[in-house]
């Protein structure tokens, strides 16, 4: 895990300094940033896969995992907020750990714009799908995240900390970004739709934490994918 951990800390310290430097930019500075956001998510993902040999199976098991987590975004368009994605990476973080977590949240983000539309924001939900995973795969060992109670906390917290990161690319995509007013108002804006994903977190992990968990530990065991850190 520690070995992960380095190309992830690079890869927030870009995400801080872009954030800074938004503020000397004044002209399409949300595109560049995006840009910057788009490689800072990636690059632990190419470091990781680097850094040791990986064997076909594990990632067919990845593309099938993000291809699962993207499409279940389908069914719930008509209820923004409302997804079974975040809950579907933590589980997979849960069990494959936080460098497979963070790969399927970045890339379920990627492919499921495709139908939804890319843009300017999707580096910013590969950023914050992909910390989803990071984090629960950090976490997955302490007595919190073994706990059922603790991981649908974890979960509902993630829906408030998804749409405050989404909420920085909103504001720095309008004229006055910087406008205490303009931030508060935004903030105050999204509530409901926070509220909404935070709670749908906590059901779909309700549904699919004990049925998930199996079956995903019973593939890593039987066929030695991706080892725990």
């Amino acid at each position: 895990m520690a070995r992960f951990r380095f190309p992830v800390l690079i890869a927030l310290a870009v995400f801080i300094v872009a954030l800074a430097l938004t503020a000397a930019i004044k002209d399409s500075h949300y595109i560049l940033l995006s840009l910057v956001l788009l490689g800072a998510a990636l690059f632990p993902l190419f470091a990781g896969l680097e850094r040791r040999p990986i064997e076909s199976r594990e990632l067919v098991l990845l593309a099938v995992l993000s291809a699962v987590a993207a499409i279940s975004r389908i069914p719930f368009a008509a209820l923004p907020s409302v997804k079974p994605v975040s809950a579907i990476v933590i589980l997979s973080a849960y069990v494959f750990g936080a460098e497979a977590g963070f790969i399927i949240g970045a890339v379920a983000a990627l492919v499921s714009n495709i139908y939804f539309g890319q843009g300017p924001w999707t580096p910013w939900q590969m950023f914050c799908w992909g910390m989803i995973g990071l984090t629960a795969g950090w976490l997955r060992g302490t007595w919190w995240m073994r706990k059922r109670t603790g991981m649908l906390i974890f979960g509902f917290v993630w829906g408030f900390l998804f749409g405050w990161i989404m909420n920085i690319w909103y504001l720095i995509s309008l004229p006055d970004a910087f406008s205490w007013k303009l931030v508060v108002s935004a903030y105050i804006a999204s509530f409901y739709f926070d509220l909404a994903h935070a709670v749908s977190n906590v059901v779909f992990l309700s549904l699919l934490a004990g049925g998930w968990i199996k079956v995903l530990e019973r593939f890593r065991k039987k066929y030695g994918l991706l080892q725990k850190e």
